[in-house]
């Protein structure tokens, strides 16, 4: 009975490129009273195990709380072995925006004793009475009210790529600091104001409407299945976006592109910029932002110092990690003396106010047309392969855009149609060229135009 994983993330990724089938990624939870935890892991496991399916998974005796990677052509399968539990038939799978083949690489289901860490004790309130839900449309009109006021459940990594317009922020490191926070803040809005929140799938909107309509807030709304659903319905049903920015997902992505609003800044070089990326550095692995520029100059690093660390041979970088606690700097994700814009310090105790992002907001200008999209690459010959939907010819500047790939200009200096070269390619063709870098079955190619 097989009940861990077998493979390294580089051995599972190299399978995944080689199957050359399209994975989705997808999150769900469920509130519910689970008898036996560690048995229900186990039978999880060995089910998903046999789907290929992949990803982070918390269960507690409270419910179950996913964020998972499955090949597209089992997902029937997939919501067959949900169906077997009377508390997840039906469930809503929140279907990411963006597809990522390596969104996850491994299958990891963690016995905790909550499924999200929200430092209540669930047994002075009443966890069922929960906040009104709403869709995407009734959330906007709920939005625009000047009697409501819009709170942000994420953290400051988080909310910092990406919010509704008009919502207040805290500057948090876990949704556990801002349930207190918010709640004495808001003491004197609880009779005659809207309480409208969200989060990026509900989960942690779930367990903190009920906890504020104990704490006596009258008027308490939430958004339905989160930023993730919202996107979805928003797309669907051609509703306007109140979300600026990206979202923030928790999986190799780090990221998905709701609008082309850019309201965050590098945190080196002040340079508007959303793209999160983990210190290079194994002792920091700090998750903070950083431009491509700095990124090239950096090395992926945070400070010179892991800069520094990064270029002495494996065995010395083992033996300074040796003993040395870095949970500091993982978990104040965003945070160290060493970036100018994003600085450490003890979390400021100051009035919630509702964000400006009008100071670094952008818009991305690259004007561009679609072509195609990537179906393989070829890891030893570095050759990539697209379907194309539009004419693409040699000479043409092109972009290559994913949520791992992120945005990479070139110039195409030679083409090949059924391994023959040619000058023009047309609708309809399967073309390969030489690429310095790995695409992924969920980019796309632009042609830029001007």
């Amino acid at each position: 009975m097989q009940l861990y994983n077998t493979l390294s993330a580089e051995e599972r990724a190299q399978l995944i490129d080689e199957a050359g089938k399209q994975r989705l990624t997808l999150s769900f939870y469920a509130y519910a009273k689970i008898d036996n935890p560690q048995k229900f892991r186990d039978d999880l496991f060995i089910a998903w195990n046999a789907l290929d399916a992949l990803g982070r998974i918390y269960v507690a005796h409270e419910g179950i709380n996913a964020q998972m990677s499955i090949p597209a052509d089992q997902l029937e399968d997939f919501r067959n072995t949900l169906e077997v539990y009377d508390f997840m038939k039906g469930i809503r799978l929140n279907v990411a925006v963006e597809q990522d083949n390596h969104s996850f690489l491994k299958l990891t289901i963690k016995v905790r004793h909550k499924i999200v860490a929200d430092g209540l004790n669930d047994n002075t309130f009443d966890v069922t009475n929960k906040g009104i839900h709403l869709k995407a449309q009734e959330f906007n009109d709920l939005l625009v009210d000047p009697n409501t006021i819009v709170v942000d459940f994420r953290n400051h990594y988080e909310s910092e790529v990406g919010h509704f317009e008009g919502a207040i922020t805290p500057d948090v490191e876990n949704f556990r600091e801002s349930l207190p926070i918010i709640n004495e803040q808001l003491q004197d809005f609880k009779e005659d104001k809207n309480l409208l929140m969200y989060c990026t799938g509900g989960i942690r909107c779930e367990k903190a409407s009920a906890y504020f309509k104990h704490q006596g807030f009258k008027n308490v709304f939430q958004l339905e299945g989160g930023i993730i659903e919202y996107t979805r319905q928003i797309k669907e049903e051609n509703i306007e976006s109140k979300f600026i920015g990206k979202n923030f997902v928790f999986d190799h992505r780090l990221g998905e592109r709701i609008t082309d609003d850019i309201i965050s800044q590098c945190h080196q070089c002040g340079k508007p910029c959303d793209n999160h990326t983990n210190c290079a550095n194994d002792a920091c692995h700090l998750l903070f932002i950083q431009c491509d520029d700095c990124k090239t100059a950096m090395e992926n690093c945070c400070s010179t110092e892991c800069l520094e660390i990064t270029h002495l041979p494996a065995e010395e970088q083992v033996a300074l990690r040796k003993g040395l606690q870095v949970g500091n700097k993982v978990f104040r994700k965003g945070k160290s003396d060493a970036l100018t814009f994003k600085n450490s310090g003890d979390l400021p105790n100051k009035p919630l106010a509702k964000v400006d992002s009008k100071n670094i907001r952008q818009k991305i200008a690259i004007k561009k047309t679609l072509i195609g999209k990537a179906e393989h690459y070829y890891t030893k010959s570095k050759i990539a392969q697209f379907l194309i939907e539009n004419e693409l010819s040699v000479g043409d500047k092109v972009l290559i855009s994913g949520p791992t790939t992120g945005e990479q200009e070139i110039t195409i200096t030679e083409i090949f149609v059924d391994g023959n070269s040619c000058e023009n390619a047309k609708s309809g063709d399967q073309i390969t060229f030489e690429l310095p870098f790995r695409v992924r079955l969920s980019d796309k190619i632009y042609k830029i135009l001007g």
